[in-house]
């Protein structure tokens, strides 16, 4: 039982069942009493959907007062067609809300190259608006698609002048490697700031956070991540220390999102942790991580509980770490060290296969070159991953 997650103040969200699945809920909404700073980060695929290019084309803004998200459909590769449904949920969405059509945010998510059904997502708005309350569960569970479980979160953070709080709901399981699968990611705050100031924290939090995890190696059409602050709580992050704090906030809400994507990727049994320090450039370390929790052969040891750091190595030369670092590189499976200043180790190879039958598996590699740290997140690859992937359509 997921506990009740509140929403920051001056916003409320839903999410019904709007008969596109058979079951669960499939349409959330949320809507802000007032008009929010709003930032967002988007897929780097270069067939964007509808919603995608929607949103890009409005972010970073001052007034945007509601997000509409639908299930089922991705309306992706839907053509002409699909940019004028977007435009058309958009635009009943406002007129429901009472809002313009650009104070209004949208994302999909589902079957890539299927149209929205406008017939049954344009009447659902009415009980969408009905359903409104102080938490976001019910939106988690809205934009759910082969999710096992809803990922909500929500964190307070105390500031100079109040307490401000932020409330986040994700979804995600499949297609997901983000450079912005699908995944989408919705932060929302109460805090006042200015659009400018949201929108490179968001950035630079997500490079970190979203754009770190992966479970299949595939960028999707849609991925967003949406962050709206609302001012409602009139606490503003005014000096340096406030916005530092936020920022850690904001930070930890993201990763504890991110991580829960990945925890919940298709078919998965463990959570893989990669953690690269000693790094002569960020850019090295975060490429190290991502390549080690992408790479089939190194998930699949994973989930077979198999100590196999070769794979490891040949992760960390593909990702262009220089030749002399490996006579001084350790690599770590959870607490058992496997290779080190060149050469392997002696360890005890019915333990570390009893270690890695844990849920969460750590690979930790600290080069010994440099400064810079980075982690990434992935999941094992297991039988069950291809059986969903055979089914989904």
């Amino acid at each position: 039982m997921v506990p009740k997650i509140e929403l920051p103040k001056g916003f409320k969200a839903s999410g019904i069942n709007s008969g596109v699945r058979r079951y669960r809920p499939d349409f959330g909404l949320i809507l802000s009493d007032m008009p929010c700073a709003a930032a967002g980060t988007f897929t780097r695929n270069s067939l964007k959907a509808a919603p995608v290019l929607y949103c890009a084309e409005r972010l970073p803004a001052s007034d945007i007062r509601a997000i509409v998200v639908n299930s089922g459909q991705a309306n992706a590769a839907t053509g002409l067609e699909g940019i004028e449904d977007n435009a058309k949920l958009v635009a009943r969405t406002a007129e429901t809300l009472g809002v313009t059509a650009d104070q209004v945010l949208v994302a999909s998510t589902g079957v890539i190259g299927v149209r929205l059904p406008l017939d049954i997502l344009l009447p659902a708005l009415v009980p969408a608006v009905r359903g409104f309350g102080d938490s976001i569960n019910n939106f988690g569970l809205a934009i759910m698609t082969t999710d096992l479980v809803p990922k909500v979160i929500t964190r307070e953070v105390k500031l100079s002048g109040g307490t401000v709080r932020l409330s986040g709901a994700a979804k995600g399981s499949g297609m997901i490697h983000p450079n912005m699968g699908t995944m989408l990611g919705f932060v929302l705050t109460d805090l006042k700031t200015d659009a400018a100031w949201l929108d490179r924290a968001t950035k630079s939090i997500v490079d970190e956070t979203f754009n770190m995890i992966s479970v299949d190696g595939e960028t999707s059409t849609n991925d967003s991540v949406l962050v709206l602050a609302n001012g409602a709580s009139n606490v503003a992050a005014t000096s340096e220390a406030d916005r530092a704090a936020f920022h850690d906030a904001l930070r930890d809400v993201m990763r504890d999102l991110a991580m829960a994507i990945a925890r919940d990727g298709e078919g998965a049994s463990k959570l893989i942790t990669v953690n690269v320090k000693g790094g002569p450039t960020i850019e090295l370390a975060r490429e190290a991580a991502r390549l080690i929790t992408t790479s089939p052969l190194i998930k699949s040891a994973v989930h077979g509980e198999d100590p196999n750091w070769g794979r490891i190595l040949a992760r960390l030369g593909q990702a262009g770490v220089p030749t002399e670092a490996f006579a001084k590189l350790r690599v770590q499976l959870q607490s058992t060290v496997v290779f080190d200043e060149g050469k392997p180790q002696k360890f005890d190879r019915a333990a570390a296969r009893e270690q890695l039958h844990d849920e969460n598996v750590l690979i930790a590699v600290d080069l010994r070159s440099g400064p810079f740290e980075a982690t990434a997140w992935g999941c094992d690859l297991t039988k069950r991953y291809v059986e969903i992937n055979t089914e989904y359509s």
